[in-house]
Order: structure tokens, then sequence, then C-alpha cells
């Protein structure tokens, strides 16, 4: 995948009032022009990067599903991360604490401005999970003309109450640290980012996925240590890529997530979708459950649901890569 940079010239005005100034957006793509190939653009969830070849590779490269010799494959890092698109690291009004509400309508904004510079007229596919799927759907509705098939997986229509408080808990752990408004460097709110991601992690999995990798291999233990030390592995690891201002922000572009806003609610919003969609549930998942995804399937034009079964729970969006392949070669020609 090539990587690189375009920057926007001039405004680019958020849909809650803030303005950025000449906006970089990172991006990788397949080839450097579309050239008469079929066009695939993946949305990447939270706390990703624009490489989808690196964090999901077992269905992104050469030979693979989303074949990177083939199609041409876009991703763009979205507005507010820390991979190089415009976000608080860069932020030209510090503090970095201040960076202006960023919504999922702004992120899909700045995917127009790139695909409209790359000359993109038609999306042959447009794929997303978990928050990539909210800027999937809401893509498909503000500009339904542009997507001919959709892919959703483990998202919704709606930010749920469950979302938003799993979020804030989240946010609470990265305020509590001193050092994140303190603001020194891009440290600043490590502690907390790192218990955030534990946080979030218990939603992201579940039971049964837990049971399975962090039992206590003694019986006669006498302190749990397993899924402890692992909570701490993970909360590092996102600190060790990733900083809180960004993760702050993003989070709360979540809570925007709201495609029946000023459309006349979620139904009337989601028949706009005139794309051949597939939803794919995943049996687990307690953070964006089934019925969120049916919830999509029935109210586009053109909706049919899977549900894939996994013991990861939201993860499951990444790890099931077989039966998400699967379901998707069911569905599409463009895949047989």
């Amino acid at each position: 995948m090539l990587e690189r940079n375009y920057i926007h010239k001039g405004k680019f005005n958020l849909e809650a009032g803030g303005v950025l100034e000449d906006i970089n957006i990172r991006y990788h793509t397949s080839f450097e022009r579309p050239e008469g190939r079929k066009v695939i653009w993946i949305c990447h969830a939270l706390t990703a990067n624009s490489d989808p070849s690196e964090w999901w590779d077992t269905l992104v490269g050469p030979g693979l599903l989303f074949d990177t010799e083939k199609y041409f494959i876009v991703c763009a890092n979205i507005l507010g991360s820390c991979y190089g698109t415009t976000g608080p690291s860069n932020y030209a009004k510090a503090p970095m604490r201040q960076f202006p509400l960023v919504t999922i309508r702004d992120l899909v904004a700045a995917h127009e401005l790139l695909r409209k510079h790359l000359g993109i007229e038609k999306i042959d596919f447009l794929v997303g999970g978990s928050n990539g799927g909210f800027q999937s759907i809401e893509w498909a509705v503000s500009n339904p003309d542009l997507i001919e098939n959709l892919c959703l997986l483990a998202t919704s229509a709606l930010v749920s109450p469950w979302c938003t408080a799993t979020l804030e808990a989240q946010r609470m752990a990265i305020l509590a640290d001193p050092t994140f408004d303190e603001q020194k460097d891009l440290h600043g709110g490590a502690a907390g980012l790192a218990a955030a991601r534990s946080m979030a992690l218990t939603t992201y999995r579940n039971y049964d996925g837990y049971t399975r990798t962090q039992f206590e291999q003694d019986p006669d233990f006498l302190l749990a240590h397993r899924a402890v030390t692992y909570q701490q592995y993970q909360g590092q690891k996102l600190v060790n890529r990733f900083d809180a201002y960004s993760y702050y922000s993003l989070t709360l572009g979540v809570d925007t997530h709201n495609v029946g806003r000023g459309r006349g609610g979620i139904e009337a919003a989601l028949k706009r979708v005139t794309a051949k969609t597939l939803c794919i549930g995943i049996d687990s998942d307690i953070l964006f459950p089934v019925k969120e995804s049916r919830l999509l399937a029935e109210g586009v034009q053109d909706g049919r649901l899977e549900i894939i079964s996994s013991d990861f729970g939201h993860d499951g969006f990444l790890l099931e890569y077989q039966q998400i392949g699967e379901a998707i070669k069911k569905h599409y020609e463009l895949f047989k």
C-alpha cells in the first residue's frame, strides 16, 4: 500500500461550528490512480491507521479478498487521529485539549474531499466496521448515488446510550490523570489512556473470550493474575502507539453518530441508502448487539443480514476473517 498525504487548502468548517485550517489527510492506496479498476474504500475503526494491510492483514493484501494487486483500495486516516491526519497533536491553536469537536459527518466530509482529489466518481465497494461502519453508513446516507455496494460490520445507525456510557467512563479515566490537562508533551494523560483502553477491552471482548484466553492454569491459584496482566499489557500497548488527546477527541466524535439528525429520523435516513447492503453482526458482541445490524439491514432499501459466531465479541470484526470473507463472497459478485 502506498502512503500519501493530501492537504486541503483553506477553511474546513466543522458541523459543530469549529473551523480547521489547511487540513492534512493521510491515506493509503494500492495503486497511484484508479485507472479503470474497481474501487474499494475501507473506513477504519477508532484507533486504527490508514493502512488496512497492517490491521486487517488477513483480508487486505495480494491474493486476498481485498486484493491489492487487483482493486484500487483506499483507506484514509480520520480527522482527530494521531496517525498523520490533522488532529490534536498538530493542532495550531494549542492546547491540544481544546481541539474542536469533530463529528462523524466531518470525517465523511474529509473523505469526500479526498475522493474528489483522487478523481473517484463511484465507489464499487465501501466497507467499515465499528466506528468505520459509522462513517460508511453516514456516507451512504449523505451521498447514496456514490456507493454501489456497502458492507457494515458490527456497527449501528445511532450511537447507543450503552456505547456512550462506556466511552464516558473511559474519558473520565483520562480526565482523572492530572498530566492530561498539564499537557507537558504528547505523553500527557498516559496513565489515564492505559486505564481507558483496559476498560474498553471489556466491551470489545466478553465472558467467553476471557474464559478461553485468560483462564488461570493453576487450579490452586490464590490470586488471579492472567487477566490482570493482560489488561495492563493492552493498556500500555495503546499508550505506546497512540495519545490521550486523540483518543479523547475521537471518542467524543463517536457520540455524535446519528444518521437521522436533521433528516427526519433514523427510518427516513436509512431509506436513502440505495447500495446493495450487507450487514454483518456478531452473536457475542455486547457493544453492538446483533439487533443493531438487523435494524440497518431492515432499514435500507436493499439490505441483508449475516450473523457470524465468535467467542471474541466485538473484536470478531477483526478476528473472524474467514466467516467475514465467506459472507462477503456469498453476497457480492465482485469477489467471486
